[in-house]
């Protein structure tokens, strides 16, 4: 079995490679295909990866490559980890909008159209040679925005693929610990788009326990308490980016604090100097600090459950096909699905819970239009998205901040 990482050079690439040697008797990979524009990057992680390997005793052969097609060829797993513009273009998704008012984050809001546009081309690209070069093989992306990356695959592309996110693994398991309930006695409905998903139903021991799941996470949360007990649903913690925009806002325009971005640029740093030492062996520790956890455990699900058709019940980033009510057929929505040799199949739910039905809905329609913009490269369309976006909505916004994100964006977005 030949695996490739398409981003190779990412930081998390040690996670996945936990991952790897964690399940490799039930997943026997041979070759490792390390893909990435940056070549320093790639053989700084090329070297760790053998270490790890070598520690483990595996018998995996591990490549490096800038040449797409040398990578993909025989490839029957293909897991993209990629950031177009580095840490350098978020910065600035993360700083222009807050000239505005409005949260600077990478999946949310302006941020995160803009992470889209200069991303769905490359993916597009990517899901095109996958059908040329290995159309048996699986895209399993965990590249963000993941829930819009999952939409233009699945409307402007033929190829297999699972959208990943650990987040609602990681929100459900930590309800569940507030509770103090073992994950295996219990069954969570969740429903909306990435990064904008909510707990609506839990059942433990087959009774229905969501009114006590509420109450636990109530002022434990990264939400109000009050707001959860009226919504009468947990959102994931990225909705404090809606539910409390202006207190955020006001956070990160404090003197002298750091964006994310620019704080996870400092941990990349430290990050690669490690990598690069040649004692190193494991994942290190730091690497807790980047982010993102959790996304071994979730990619390897879906990988496991692919190659040995297990039919389980997993959250993913999925094409709605008639599973929520409201939302269109081939666009994306995040609720559990089976995964099976075949891909994943949305479970059907039926309409979204009324407190929260319009939010979801208006996020999506920015998000059908960002696929949009991003594939005709319109900026009539983009500007259409930031106005359908409950976060910006106002013309006299709307304008100037896509003109100045557009500016910005212009070694990346060739339309720009």
């Amino acid at each position: 079995m030949k695996m490739v990482i398409f981003g190779g050079g990412s930081s998390y690439t040690p996670e996945l490679m936990e991952g790897l040697i964690a399940n490799w008797q039930a997943l026997p990979v041979r070759e490792l295909c390390l893909l990435d524009v940056n070549e320093k990057r790639l053989q700084i992680m090329g070297g760790l990866c053998e270490r790890m390997l070598r520690r483990a005793g595996l018998p995996v052969v591990v490549s490096t490559t800038t040449e797409r097609e040398q990578a993909l060829a025989g490839a029957q797993f293909v897991n993209a980890v990629i950031r177009v513009g580095g840490m350098d273009a978020r910065i600035l998704d993360e700083k222009i909008p807050l000239k505005y008012g409005i949260i600077g984050q990478e999946t949310t809001g302006p941020g995160g159209m803009m992470k889209a546009l200069r991303t769905i081309p490359v993916m597009l690209g990517l899901a095109h040679d996958m059908e040329r070069l290995c159309p048996e093989a699986w895209l399993i992306n965990y590249t963000n925005p993941s829930g819009i990356m999952a939409e233009a695959l699945g409307r402007y592309s033929k190829v297999r693929f699972v959208g990943l996110c650990s987040g609602p693994k990681g929100w459900i398991e930590a309800v569940l610990k507030l509770m103090d309930v073992p994950p295996e006695r219990a069954t969570a409905e969740w429903v909306g788009l990435n990064h904008l998903g909510f707990l609506t139903r839990l059942w433990v021991d087959g009774k229905d326990c969501t009114a006590a799941a509420i109450e636990a996470v109530a002022g434990r949360w990264s939400l109000d308490g009050e707001l959860i007990r009226t919504l009468g649903v947990i959102p994931a913690s990225y909705l404090a980016n809606y539910y409390h925009h202006d207190r955020l806002v006001a956070q990160a325009r404090e003197p002298g604090r750091k964006t994310r971005g620019e704080q996870v640029k400092e941990i990349e740093a430290e990050l690669f100097r490690l990598y690069a030492d040649p004692s190193l062996d494991r994942k290190p520790d730091l690497l807790r600090q980047r982010g993102g956890g959790g996304y071994a455990e979730v990619a390897f699900s879906a990988m496991l459950a692919i190659h040995h058709n297990r039919g389980e019940r997993q959250i993913v980033q999925a094409i709605n096909q008639g599973a929520v009510d409201g939302i269109p057929a081939d666009a994306s929505v995040e609720v559990a699905c089976v995964v099976d040799a075949a891909g994943a199949h949305p479970i059907r739910l039926g309409p979204l819970p009324l407190a929260v039905r319009g939010l979801i809905q208006a996020v999506k329609a920015y998000e059908s239009l960002t696929v949009e913009a991003a594939v005709a490269g319109s900026r009539r369309l983009a500007l259409q998205a930031l106005l359908a976006h409950p976060l910006v909505g106002r013309w006299e916004v709307a304008k100037p901040l896509l003109d100045e994100l557009l500016e910005a964006n212009r070694p990346w977005i060739p339309w720009a």
